[in-house]
């Protein structure tokens, strides 16, 4: 079985209610209506379990991405030509890089932290992050947040 991430565009009403109370909660949370997780599920009719099971996993999709902000963390293998692979793939996808952070590696695998303007020309931002995912030295590739 593949590891590869594979995205999707759903209709809501095609979309479990527990996922739709789980995009709920989390504007809740952003627009700071509640102040906490417990809040907001029981606001919403979740438990906290399911929100935390599927947080990560929906975003409301917006058909206007430009000016949006997609922050990802990397986990990467300490090997030369790795990160520029990385920064490769954000220019060929003609995304904007915004903010970068490395750590210093600990037993050969370091954390980046990168902050991406995704601009109309960019394309499809989930084959962009597929890429990364695929590419060689690379441990896993997660979006921690959009804006």
């Amino acid at each position: 079985m593949s590891d590869k991430t594979t995205y999707f565009v759903l209709k809501e009403k095609a979309v479990p209610e527990v996922l739709l109370k789980v995009v709920e909660a989390k504007r809740l949370l952003d627009s700071g209506r509640c102040v906490s997780v417990q809040e907001a599920t029981e606001q919403v009719g979740i438990s906290r379990s399911s929100f935390y099971k599927y947080k990560e996993d929906i975003f409301p999709f917006r058909e206007n991405v430009r000016g949006k902000t997609i922050t990802m963390v990397i986990q990467l293998e300490d090997e030369p030509g790795v990160l520029s692979e990385i920064l490769q793939t954000v220019a060929k996808y003609h995304a904007n890089i915004l903010t970068i952070h490395q750590s210093i590696p600990v037993n050969g695998v370091a954390s980046l932290t990168l902050s991406v303007d995704v601009l109309p020309e960019t394309g499809d931002v989930s084959e962009m992050v597929q890429t990364m995912e695929q590419t060689q030295g690379i441990q896993f590739v997660k979006i921690l947040a959009k804006e």
